[in-house]
């Protein structure tokens, strides 16, 4: 039990996370951590996409990373990966009952880097006034 409360030591909501054995912000942080995946979320919130159509979407990243992501978010039941019989091969990725409770956070991502971006314009044509 010492081990548990020492992991959670420092941690902000310590109180109603110590009776687990992983801090649940570690959690999310390894589910979603990884250069893409966020924004294979994001993009999968919308809509069932194609493996090709999310490389379209994502053209800086290469086919085996974004495979390799693809695959990660599968083992955590974030997206569902359906393969169609025919020939050639037809792949398909949507967002797991479990994936789509993400999509709020993912809003307010979206809303907090739009509100940055604001304030950052109006930061710099204010510098650029004076």
């Amino acid at each position: 039990m010492n081990e548990i409360s020492n992991i959670h030591d420092e941690c902000y909501m310590k109180d109603k996370c110590a009776t687990y054995t992983k801090c649940p912000m570690v959690l999310v942080q390894d589910i979603i951590s990884g250069k893409w995946k966020i924004l294979i979320l994001w993009y999968l919130s919308y809509s069932t996409l194609r493996f090709s159509t999310l490389q379209k979407k994502l053209p800086n990243v290469s086919p085996k990373v974004l495979s390799r992501q693809l695959k990660s978010m599968e083992k955590d039941n974030l997206i569902h990966r359906k393969v169609y019989p025919v020939v050639p091969p037809k792949v398909e990725y949507s967002l797991t009952d479990t994936g789509k409770k993400l999509i709020p956070i993912l809003e307010m991502m979206h809303k907090f880097g739009s509100e940055y971006i604001e304030e950052s314009i109006e930061s710099s044509e204010k510098n650029n006034l004076q």
